[in-house]
């Protein structure tokens, strides 16, 4: 049978990881797939870095929408990135009848209602493994392995940035902004690091994971994102002297008035196995009805991590090639005509449990009158920590940092008692709080 023929729009670090990955392992997976599978045009606008990297047999051209217009190519594989002129070749590919392969989950989380029902119009197939924790097959086991379940909640450490920055803060004893130029100076942060730093990208990588998991359509702009930026390296030792470390979660959940979908820093209980990921490594936890609490744990980035994504999506698109659209797993897990219409939850809605920091004055009766507060709003209180005074200002000190963990409560709820508390005069500073997660 006639390999299938492959367009690549785009040959920087996962391209040519497709490339090579592709070539080194082509028995192997024209075995998995029945038929060859071949990448045989390339689009880049450095034509001569391209050339270099595919060498002889595969023609290279600058313009990606050539590639498009080829009747003999198949799929097209989009790592163009970003929201704008990759969205538009997307769309052109579909139209033009190609199955689209794309690891750009920022395109997905902002325009994929658009893209998957042009696709689902045409009768090919969009595939978006890549998109959302690198190597680690998350989609197909959402959309596939898990598909007996109802999916109750998913937490993932889905920004191998975030992560690394975060590890070496606990290890060292460092705060935010001296790691972050550590990270840069490495390369696991880029030089403009807003959408590692800030959450973004967590959060299109877990809305995607929330429309598979709900059968809700992509709606990024109703995630709540906060980034790391704001941590500081005393947090991390609190957290971790009471038994927790701070990661950044990714969050989706099934609630009783609809969806939770966020993004930001929690304390997860140190026993956790996703509180032990370390390093630029990602971690997804599923609880499931049926199958209960499963992990998937590998790298999240990098070229050939990424490229064994990318080829798993190559290889399902061959094997399904033939096959009836209405026979075709759905983008979105479910059918396009049984998608919810679950609200995704203001944060204001959403429960969960919380840190809070206070720096207060070092006096008789500061205590009592935060818990007061905090009782008045029906906050429950899990745990109270007092810092001595020297290990925050030294001998003599007139200041003290007080730690509270809280049960679950409404994070408007929350957010009343906060401002209440920052109203008092023994309160010196602004405070603290960071969302807590059992994951249990």
């Amino acid at each position: 049978m006639k390999p299938i023929q492959v367009g690549l729009l785009g040959i920087g670090t996962v391209g040519s990881g497709t490339f090579n990955v592709l070539r080194r392992n082509q028995e192997e997976i024209r075995r998995r797939a029945g038929r060859g599978i071949e990448i045989t045009m390339v689009a880049d606008l450095d034509v001569e870095r391209a050339r270099a990297a595919v060498g002889e047999g595969v023609q290279v051209v600058d313009d990606a929408r050539k590639v498009i217009a080829n009747p003999e190519i198949d799929i097209v594989v989009e790592l163009i990135g970003g929201y704008g002129v990759a969205r538009q070749l997307v769309l052109e590919a579909i139209a033009a009848g190609k199955h689209v392969v794309t690891a750009n989950k920022a395109l997905l989380a902002v325009h994929g209602t658009e893209i998957f029902e042009a696709a689902h119009k045409k009768g090919v197939m969009v595939a978006f493994e890549a998109a959302v924790a690198g190597g680690i097959p998350i989609i197909k086991a959402l959309r596939e392995g898990l598909t007996a379940n109802s999916i109750q909640w998913i937490a993932g450490i889905i920004n191998g940035t975030t992560n690394f920055i975060l590890s070496e803060m606990r290890d060292k004893g460092l705060d935010f902004d001296v790691v972050l130029k550590e990270a840069q100076r490495l390369g696991y942060a880029e030089a403009d690091p807003t959408f590692d730093i800030e959450g973004v990208d967590a959060a299109h990588k877990a809305t995607l994971m929330s429309a598979i998991a709900f059968g809700i359509p992509v709606q990024f702009d109703k995630a709540y994102v906060e980034g790391i930026t704001r941590l500081a390296a005393q947090d991390i030792r609190y957290a971790e002297q009471l038994g927790y470390r701070i990661k950044l979660l990714g969050i989706t959940k099934r609630a009783h008035k609809g969806v939770e979908l966020r993004v930001h820093p929690s304390l997860v209980p140190a026993k956790r196995l996703i509180a032990n990921v370390e390093g630029a490594m990602n971690a997804v936890v599923v609880q499931g009805d049926a199958v209960g609490t499963t992990l998937y744990y590998g790298k999240g980035a990098g070229s050939e991590p990424t490229a064994s994504a990318v080829i798993a999506d190559l290889v399902d698109i061959t094997r399904l090639h033939t096959a009836d659209p209405g026979n075709r797993v759905p983008h979105l897990a479910f059918q396009p005509d049984a998608m919810s219409d679950l609200q995704v939850l203001p944060m204001a809605e959403v429960v969960t449990s919380y840190y809070l920091r206070l720096r207060v004055a070092d006096q008789a009766g500061v205590l009592a009158k935060v818990t007061g507060l905090l009782a008045e709003a029906g906050i429950s209180i899990d745990a109270v920590l007092q810092r001595e005074a020297d290990e925050v200002g030294g001998e003599g000190a007139t200041q003290t940092d007080l730690i509270i963990l809280t049960h679950d409560t409404r994070e408007g709820t929350m957010d009343a008692a906060i401002a209440q508390m920052q109203a008092l005069p023994t309160v010196l500073a602004p405070i603290v709080r960071i969302r807590k997660e059992e994951l249990a």
